[in-house]
C-alpha cells in the first residue's frame, strides 16, 4: 500500500514538473521577438536616353604640308623669316639675286613691244593691198605675200608675247614665297647658298596645324556589331561629332568631326581607318601624337543604367542582381551586361523600369529575407549623359 502511493506521489509530481516545462517554454517563445527586416539603401531603376560610344587609339596627322623648293636657279640673297615662327600665306621667305633675271624680262619686254610696232605697219600694207587688188592694181601673189607678212607677224607677237611671260614669271620666282599659312620649320640653306630649280632638297617646311587629322582604326568586327546593334528596338544613330582623349587622359576641348571612312578592309589587320577633323587654334595637337579618340556610336533611348556597386558576380562569374521584390523580400536576379560607362553598368536584360536595386547593405542579406527600403539612394547616382567623357 504504501509502495502504491509512493509511486502515485511520484507520478504526480513528474506530471507537474512537465507541465511547469510547458509553461516556461510556451512563455519563453511568447517573449522572444521575431527578426527585424533588415534596412538596405535602393536604387530605383529608370529608363533614359544614352549615347553609347567607342574609345579607339589614334594618332594625329597634319592636315596641310608644304615642302619649299626653288623654281629658278640662283643664290640666295636673303631670309626673311624666323624659324619655328609662324608665316601666312604668299609672306616672302626667300630672296633670290634676281639681276639677271631682271635683264631678261626687260629684254623680252622690249622684244615684245618692238614686235607690236611691226604689227601696224604689217597690218595697214596688208589692207592698202587688199584694196588695189581689186582694181588690179598689185598682182594677186603681190597681195598673198603682204598678207602672209602681216599673219607672220602677229604670229611674232604671240611668241614675244609668251617669252615676256616667261621671263615675269621667273623673276617673280626670285621671291620664294610660302603658299600655306603655318608656321615654318629649320631652314636648310643660308643666304649666298647656290639654290637650283626643283631640287630634291626643300629650302624649309611649312605645317598647318589648324586644322589637324586624327587617323584611327576600328575593327571589321566591332563595325558589324554596330550594324547590327543600330536594327535593334530603340536604338537611333549618333551624330558625327567626336571627342579626343589626350595623353594625360585629359579631354580635348574641342569637338572633332568624322570625315572619312576607306572603303576596304586592311588584309594584315583587320581594320578599317577613318579619320576625324580637329580644330586646334592653341596649337595644343601636334603632328606624331598617340591619342584615344570617342566616337558615338549609337542612342539608346530606353536605355537602364544602375550603379556598378549594385552588380555582383556568381562563382560561375555570371552577373547577378539583388532587388526588392513587391513582398519587400530579397530576390536574386540573373543579369545580361552591355558595357561600362564610367561608374555605371548598362543592362543589356534582366532589369526593368521601377524595379528597386539593392547597391547598399548587400553583405546582410540573402536571398528570402525580409528587407526595409531604408533611404532610395537614387539621387546619389545621377547619370549626366552630357559628361559621359
Amino acid at each position: 500500500m504504501n509502495n502504491y502511493l509512493l509511486k502515485s506521489c511520484f507520478f504526480i509530481g513528474l506530471i507537474g514538473l512537465v507541465t511547469l516545462f510547458n509553461g516556461c517554454t510556451e512563455e519563453t517563445e511568447k517573449k522572444t521577438p521575431t527578426k527585424p527586416p533588415v534596412e538596405v539603401g535602393t536604387y530605383t531603376i529608370n529608363q533614359q536616353e544614352i549615347t553609347l560610344q567607342q574609345e579607339l587609339p589614334g594618332r594625329t596627322v597634319i592636315a596641310l604640308s608644304s615642302e619649299i623648293r626653288p623654281q629658278i636657279t640662283g643664290i640666295i640673297e636673303s631670309q626673311l623669316f624666323k624659324e619655328g615662327s609662324s608665316v601666312k600665306k604668299d609672306e616672302i621667305l626667300y630672296k633670290v639675286n634676281s639681276l639677271s633675271y631682271e635683264a631678261t624680262y626687260n629684254q623680252a619686254k622690249a622684244s615684245y613691244s618692238n614686235t607690236l610696232a611691226n604689227v601696224k605697219a604689217a597690218k595697214l600694207k596688208d589692207e592698202r593691198y587688199k584694196e588695189l587688188l581689186k582694181i588690179d592694181g598689185v598682182s594677186k601673189q603681190e597681195y598673198e605675200d603682204a598678207n602672209v607678212a602681216y599673219l607672220q607677224v602677229l604670229a611674232n607677237v604671240e611668241e614675244k608675247k609668251a617669252a615676256m611671260q616667261s621671263a615675269e614669271i621667273n623673276l617673280r620666282y626670285t621671291q620664294i614665297k610660302s603658299p600655306i599659312t603655318g608656321h615654318i620649320g629649320i631652314s636648310s640653306v643660308t643666304e649666298g647658298a647656290l639654290v637650283t630649280a626643283n631640287q630634291t632638297t626643300a629650302l624649309a617646311t611649312v605645317r598647318s596645324l589648324d586644322p589637324i587629322y586624327v587617323d584611327f582604326t576600328q575593327s571589321s568586327v566591332e563595325m558589324l556589331k554596330l550594324k547590327k546593334l543600330l536594327e535593334q528596338k530603340d536604338i537611333k544613330a549618333a551624330n558625327a561629332s567626336v571627342s579626343l582623349k589626350l595623353e594625360d587622359n585629359s579631354i580635348y576641348e574641342n569637338k572633332g568631326e568624322l570625315k572619312l571612312q576607306e572603303l576596304a578592309v586592311d588584309e594584315t589587320t583587320g581594320s578599317v581607318t577613318l579619320r576625324a577633323e580637329f580644330p586646334n587654334p592653341k596649337n595644343t595637337l601636334l603632328p606624331g601624337m598617340y591619342v584615344n579618340i570617342i566616337i558615338n556610336e549609337a542612342i539608346n533611348t530606353k536605355a537602364i543604367i544602375v550603379p556598378q556597386q549594385g552588380i555582383s558576380f556568381n562563382d560561375k562569374g555570371n552577373p547577378v542582381a539583388m532587388i526588392v521584390n513587391k513582398n519587400n523580400e530579397v530576390e536574386k536576379r540573373n543579369i545580361i551586361l552591355d558595357r561600362t560607362i564610367k561608374d555605371y553598368w548598362l543592362i543589356k536584360e534582366g532589369l526593368s523600369q521601377g524595379e528597386h536595386l539593392i547597391v547598399e547593405g548587400l553583405l546582410k542579406i540573402k536571398v528570402g529575407d525580409k528587407v526595409q527600403k531604408d533611404t532610395d539612394i537614387s539621387t546619389k547616382f545621377v547619370f549626366d549623359n552630357s559628361k559621359v567623357n
